[in-house]
This record gives structure tokens, C-alpha cells and sequence, in this order.
């Protein structure tokens, strides 16, 4: 590094700032999720390009010519990681049904009120709800007792509970086990049956990356268990297409609705800064039967998630 003291104050701060973004673009390399705090900076992937630019110009400025080609190269692989995850296969039988899906975390029950009227208006077929506590459930449930008759709930407080609404039949089935409510269902979506699941796992909170792998590990396994009937897994999945947990899903074969609609970095948390900068962390994952011809996020007063409503068709498998 050069002696004096601007340059070399200049190569410090370049050092430093690709040392941190290095370490989180080397654990996405590695197909690991790391240690905190690199499992909540993935969430923030494509943001750091922000500080790697700001470390080229350090370089640049500072005349550091081996931290700019390092500069460069983690630039990159950020932009390499812009790309949407897996590759996408279109259903090759013919359409068999429609449906209307919309996931919602309301955050404690508060986003409820307003949810409802997004319910009213877009008339969705399969409502997913987290975080739907016993006064969140009991309003949807009056509100909607007869547009939605069929119903699967975890009765709790807090962030714990959560409900399913559906036009269709259900079928109860055991859900996937986890510290907050995920129930699951089979659904006879005009003759044709369709499994369920409401995800919600822990968030990776420094003390609970543990818990959070395996509550997605759990996610995994039930998408893997099903592959020969159509799936639809949707949810708060605390987790984006950067994290490799999450990555593991989308492995057994599941696709991403917004994704196919064109919308696979459209941020739905936290909604007061989704539309500057945010992670897509809620999510409808579909098996290969279905092709996605719409997706929308929704801002929803009083919870500080997008809801997402995505418009599905459902294929007869080739």
C-alpha cells in the first residue's frame, strides 16, 4: 500500500469493505448460508453492490491497484447472483383450472383490517395468513365464513398462529412441524387434488440460524415427499433465493410464482422501504403442473410485509 497517508487511508477502507462483502459473496459461492451475520446479509445480497462500488472508488482514489482487481471480481459474482435461481420448465398438458393465491403475514394480527378489504376486492381462491392470531382468525373466519368455508388454522397467540381459507374442499393433513404454525391440506381444486402448505419458519435471528435451518429443512422435506401430486408451498419463508436453506427448496423441484411472472427481486419486506430496498422473503412456490400469469405485492397497513397475490393455472402432467 502507498505510504501517504490519503492513499493509504483510502486502501484501508477499500481492505475493509471487501473483506466484509467478500466473506458474504464467498458463503453464496460455497452454497453455505455461514454464520450470523451472513445469513441476514444474504437477505441483503444485491444491495452490496453499494459498498463494493464504494470500494473501487477507495481503490481507484487510493491507487491500490491489487484491491481493485479484487474489487472488480467480487462485483462480479454480485451480478452474476442477480440471476433467478434454477431453471424453469413450462407444463407441456393442457390448462385444467385456475386459481387466485395471496399470502399475507399480518404481523401479530395488526395488517388484519386491511386485508380484508384486499380480499373483498381480488377474491382469491387460497387465502395463506401468518401470523394470525386468535382475533385475526375469528374476523376472517366471520368475514368470510361463506365465501370461504373450508378452512385450516394453528389456534394461537402472537406470532404463532396462522390460517389457510379456501374455496375449495380441503382435505386436513398433519402440516409441517415448527416453532410457529404451518398447516397443510389437501385441496380438490375442480377434481383435481392439490397439497397445501402455509410456511412459516423462525427467522435467522443470531441466536436461531440453528432453528431456522431446520424449520426450512423441514419445508424441504415435505416438498420432497410429494413430488407426484401439485403443490403449492406459500408463505413467509424468512429466507430468499441467496440463501442456500431456501435454495434447497426450490432443488425438489418447486418453482417461484413471481419468478415466472417476472418478479423475482421485487422486495416484499420491510414494506415501508420495499419499494428502495427491501428482500423478497414471501414467497408462493409451485411444483411443475402450474405456470403463473400474474404476481402482484400489496402493501397491507399495519404489518411491515407486502402480501402477495399471484394468478395460476394448473396443467395436465405431459
Amino acid at each position: 500500500m502507498d505510504r501517504r497517508p490519503g492513499r493509504r487511508l483510502g486502501a484501508w477502507c477499500c481492505a475493509l469493505l471487501l473483506a466484509g462483502v467478500g466473506a458474504v459473496v464467498g458463503c453464496r459461492a460455497a452454497d453455505t448460508d455461514g454464520v450470523t451475520p451472513v445469513p441476514q446479509l444474504l437477505a441483503f445480497l444485491p444491495w452490496l453492490l453499494v459498498p463494493t462500488g464504494f470500494a473501487l472508488l477507495c481503490a481507484l482514489l487510493a491507487r491500490w491497484w491489487p484491491g481493485l482487481v479484487c474489487g472488480v471480481a467480487v462485483l462480479g459474482l454480485l451480478a452474476w447472483y442477480q440471476e433467478p435461481y434454477g431453471k424453469v420448465t413450462e407444463p407441456d398438458g393442457p390448462p385444467l383450472a385456475t386459481l387466485r393465491v395471496l399470502t399475507s403475514n399480518v404481523e401479530f394480527g395488526r395488517g388484519t383490517p386491511a386485508l380484508v378489504p384486499w380480499i373483498r376486492r381480488l377474491r382469491p381462491d387460497v387465502v395463506f395468513v401468518e401470523e394470525c392470531e386468535y382475533a385475526c382468525q375469528a374476523a376472517l373466519e366471520d368475514d368470510f365464513g361463506t365465501g370461504y368455508p373450508y378452512r385450516r388454522a394453528v389456534r394461537a397467540a402472537g406470532s404463532h398462529g396462522s390460517l389457510v381459507l379456501s374455496r375449495f374442499p380441503l382435505r386436513p393433513t398433519a402440516g409441517v412441524r415448527g416453532t410457529m404454525g404451518m398447516p397443510g391440506a389437501v385441496a380438490d381444486v375442480r377434481g383435481h387434488a392439490v397439497r397445501l402448505q402455509l410456511a412459516h419458519p423462525m427467522p435467522p435471528l443470531p441466536r436461531q440460524v440453528d432453528l431456522w435451518h431446520r424449520e426450512l429443512g423441514r419445508l424441504r422435506a415435505f416438498a420432497a415427499a410429494g413430488t407426484r401430486t401439485p403443490t403449492i408451498l406459500a408463505g413467509d419463508f424468512n429466507a430468499t433465493q441467496d440463501h442456500a436453506a431456501f435454495r434447497r427448496i426450490l432443488d425438489t423441484g418447486l418453482t417461484d410464482a413471481a419468478r415466472l411472472a417476472g418478479h423475482d427481486r421485487a422486495a416484499s419486506w420491510p414494506a415501508r422501504t420495499a419499494s428502495v430496498i427491501g428482500a423478497q422473503i414471501d414467497h408462493v412456490l409451485l411444483s411443475p403442473d402450474f405456470t403463473a400469469t400474474d404476481a402482484r405485492f400489496l402493501r397491507v397497513a399495519g404489518t411491515d410485509h407486502r402480501a402477495l397475490v399471484v394468478d395460476l393455472t394448473l396443467h395436465q402432467r405431459g
